[in-house]
């Protein structure tokens, strides 16, 4: 299930080179895609009802980690992330500020406590990454074993190993 925030959809075809809707229409093939607009607070996953496995907020802005900690669910995201807390749901967040002032880090922290996983998206100075998208692959590995869907990381991606 995808919900894109405003922004998100400002900036994807800078980021992406394509559009968000052109992306959309390529997801849309893959069976079990879906998407949701961020102002649906009626969408299956505004309830604890709907049988998630986790959530993933990436890139996390700081807006957006301050009205999870403080309770505040005024769009889609917001809420299915309340949802997640509340059903004690796996729930990763990968925040985008740097540098981090004491405000963000206070609320990192106070996610943290709730049993959020944080996972930055720092490249792993440590192995041999050679391209920015092997060091997004790597991201991504992390946050796949933070949700427990993998039990462990990609040789290639542990110290040692690769």
């Amino acid at each position: 299930v995808l919900v894109a925030s405003n922004p998100a959809r400002m900036v994807w075809q800078l980021e992406m080179s394509e559009t968000f809707g052109e992306s959309l229409e390529r997801w849309a093939e893959n069976p079990g895609f879906s998407h949701h607009a961020i102002s649906d607070l009626q969408a299956p996953i505004a309830s604890g009802t709907y049988p998630g496995r986790g959530m993933v907020i990436v890139p996390g802005s700081m807006a957006t980690i301050s009205a999870i900690v403080n309770g505040i669910s005024d769009n889609l995201i917001r809420r299915a992330a309340d949802v997640c807390l509340k059903e004690k749901r796996p729930f990763v967040i990968v925040p985008r500020e740097s540098p981090l002032n004491r405000i963000h880090l206070s609320n990192l922290a106070a996610l943290d406590s709730f049993g959020t996983s944080i996972v930055t998206a720092d490249p792993p100075y440590y192995l041999p990454i050679k391209t920015l998208e092997d060091s997004a692959t790597f991201t991504a590995q992390r946050v796949l074993l933070a949700l427990n869907i993998i039990k462990e990381l990609p040789e290639e991606f542990r110290y040692g190993e690769g």
